[in-house]
């Protein structure tokens, strides 16, 4: 109905109008864009459109891609400003596929210094606000995909996760985020990229507004290593074993979780009890309260061949002068260090892990027995509820204060498991509310499945400014 020039051109328009406030493309590829999009509609112009439709399933879709990721003649610093003359000469594995595919980059979005952080800002690029409250943030570290789609500038987006990287910013702003299997999409091209231990946390994957795009992107992503994930098996919501637990068993360390997100997944709980005719089991897993600390331990753990975990400090100095964090923060509270707070904070605690090795050790340990126990009790056609997060997008800064709130999503990173957050419409205060489906590991299509039902039932996202 609509010619790619078009689509291509309200995307651009859309992203020129917010972006002043949003501050999530850091930097654009407008020109190529529009070229490309032209491109399309002379190849359809030419012949039969289904056709091409095969051969690229994504022909003609705008997307964006975290600036982490390489997209030839893009810059790739994840924020670190001594990588800020740093351009991409090629693309990272997912973005040739998406691009093979048919899909079109509008440009970059910001994330956090190095990737490890839930707030989305940095000294190269500054701060990314939230669409719902400019005053909040998009979370991270995929945080400006979050907000660019939330405020409906792109389709898909292009994120990463090994604490949460792309269901926190799905989340804080009302959109669906899946973290996939460990192990099918590749990594590949993405700076920092895990090694050692870590590359079995990192994940690769997409970010939608709407529920069923994430299956065809997910199928482009992951290219050969697709059919490890069931996508094709017909899945029948009412044999699917629903579990439910609505907090972590009080951790320490973590902030209670909001009385309307528990309102929100007691609603989901009576839907599914309610329409489908199932029986929503309540459990509660004791180890889920050590989730900060089994994540921690288990990204400063030896890998298999006894391989140390990279230094956080190492890559701050990307191969060039060592960072000191004490140094640093000394810097920082004087207005002279070019990294964030948080960067040099997680410098400092990555030195005390190291003081403690054989409780480390018993943390791993209870994180493999943790996957374990939930792999059993999923099984093959078992879905878990889960908050994905215990507070709906805070206020700029206030990560600091809660350094650890991320635990919620972080430990299904150890876990291998994959995971769909998926929106559940927006709070009294008109922030956006959600929830984790978390399933057995290759059992992708069960929480895909159960995204898209929960979107129709309780409405997906909702564009900001409408409510």
């Amino acid at each position: 109905q609509v010619t790619c020039i078009e689509v291509v051109e309200a995307y651009v328009e859309r992203i020129k109008e917010v972006n002043p406030l949003i501050n999530a493309v850091v930097k654009d590829r407008f020109e190529e864009a529009l070229q490309e999009a032209r491109q399309v509609d002379r190849l359809l112009a030419e012949g039969p459109g289904d056709e091409y439709l095969e051969q690229f399933p994504l022909l003609g879709v705008p997307i964006t891609v975290k600036e982490a990721f390489s997209l030839h003649g893009m810059p790739n610093t994840s924020g670190l400003v001594s990588r800020r003359n740093v351009v991409a000469a090629s693309d990272a594995t997912v973005v040739s596929r998406l691009k093979q595919a048919g899909a079109i980059p509008l440009g970059v979005t910001n994330c956090s210094e190095l990737c490890m952080w839930y707030e989305s800002s940095n000294r190269v690029y500054g701060r990314t606000n939230n669409p719902y409250d400019l005053r909040r943030i998009v979370g991270g570290s995929s945080g400006g995909e979050g907000g660019v789609l939330a405020a409906a500038c792109s389709v898909v987006g292009v994120g990463s996760d090994i604490g949460g990287s792309i269901r926190m910013p799905a989340f804080f702003n009302g959109v669906f985020g899946h973290k996939p299997t460990t192990g099918v999409v590749p990594n590949d091209g993405q700076f920092p990229n895990a090694r050692g231990v870590r590359t079995s946390l990192l994940c690769t994957g997409p970010m939608c507004r709407y529920a069923e795009d994430l299956e065809p992107v997910l199928r482009v992503m992951a290219g050969p290593g697709v059919d490890k994930l069931k996508l094709n098996e017909k899945v029948s919501l009412e044999k699917i074993k629903f579990h439910c637990m609505d907090h972590d068993g009080g951790s320490v360390f973590v902030s209670p979780v909001d009385k309307e997100l528990l309102e929100a997944q007691k609603k989901v709980v009576e839907h599914l009890e309610g329409e489908l005719g199932v029986q929503v089991q309540r459990v509660a897993i004791h180890k889920m309260k050590y989730s900060f600390q089994i994540w921690s331990a288990t990204m400063s753990s030896k890998d298999g061949d006894g391989q140390d975990a990279q230094l956080f400090t190492d890559l701050l100095g990307d191969h060039g002068k060592p960072v000191w964090p004490l140094w640093e923060l000394v810097k920082w509270l004087v207005g002279m260090s070019s990294h964030t707070l948080p960067a040099i904070a997680l410098g400092l605690t990555e030195k005390v892990m190291k003081l403690n090795p054989g409780g480390n050790a018993r943390l791993v340990s209870m994180g493999q027995s943790l996957r374990e126990e939930l792999s059993a009790l999923l099984g093959p056609d078992g879905v878990l509820l889960y908050p994905s997060h215990p507070t709906v997008a805070p206020r700029h800064h206030f990560p600091i204060c809660r350094p650890f709130n991320f635990a919620y999503t972080a430990i299904f990173n150890v876990l291998g498991l994959p995971v769909t957050q998926c929106p559940l419409g927006l709070s009294r205060e008109g922030l956006p509310l959600g929830i984790q489906l978390v399933a057995a590991p290759y059992n992708d299509h069960l929480t895909l499945a159960v995204a898209r039902y929960l979107e129709k039932a309780f409405g997906g996202w909702v564009l900001p400014g409408k409510v």
